[in-house]
């Protein structure tokens, strides 16, 4: 069994009966989202709000210099070869999470999984590749891994699970077009997305937050 997360955690109100395990991207940690909570307009929803740590390791695009990543990144091509073998441990790691808030009385079907950069990543593969239905998928400046492993939507635990996919239109760091081609790769195997763009780098906006609020919203209605 994979090493335990460190995380932390913020609930919106007492008792929570829903969840959202919300992953960091390369370098960060697991305070770089926990301010965004007060900003979504969740009133009267008691939502459990995780932020994970990503495990240090060497990174090879920089020079093999240790810091929080889901996994290695080999190459920084459009196509980028990355370590699958680190993301299937992540993705380990983010199912113990799971199954702790299942213990803790919160179904898989009332969590969602939310990335940012390479967190977003292990939240498709969750979704796509891992054991547990959920209640939606946000996939904010990202990419899919390996689209060879996406199976069709039909008989998939996560058919009508919806994904929330947004991306900055001037983003550097992971080419918009990722973000097209995991969305036109979903609507064609036949899962329900939710597309937008917004005119950003590699960062989070306001705009891009009220949105966020609003489908969370609608998914824990």
């Amino acid at each position: 069994m994979s090493k335990p997360l460190e995380f932390i955690t913020v609930d919106t109100a007492e008792s929570p009966n829903s969840a959202v395990i919300w992953m960091h991207g390369l370098g960060a940690d697991c305070h770089d989202f926990e301010g965004i909570v007060p900003q979504l307009g969740l009133q009267g929803k008691a939502i459990r709000f995780v932020f994970p740590n990503a495990p240090i390791r060497p990174v090879t695009i920089n020079g093999g210099m240790k810091m929080r990543a889901w996994y290695d990144i080999l190459e920084m091509t459009l196509d980028r070869k990355v370590d699958m073998a680190n993301i299937k441990e992540s993705v380990e790691q983010i199912e113990q999470m799971i199954s702790e808030l299942e213990a803790q009385g919160i179904a898989s079907d009332k969590v969602v999984i939310a990335g940012f950069s390479q967190g977003g990543v292990i939240a498709y593969q969750v979704a796509l590749c891992g054991q547990y239905q959920l209640a939606g998928v946000m996939a904010l400046s990202t990419y899919i891994a390996d689209p060879d492993q996406v199976q069709d939507a039909q008989g998939h635990k996560n058919e009508k699970t919806p994904f929330l996919i947004q991306h900055g239109t001037l983003d550097p760091v992971v080419d918009p077009s990722l973000a097209v081609r995991a969305n036109t790769l979903l609507n064609d195997k036949g899962y329900v997305t939710e597309y937008s763009t917004f005119p950003m780098p590699h960062s989070v906006c306001a705009e891009q937050v009220a949105v966020i609020g609003e489908w969370l919203n609608q998914r824990f209605a």
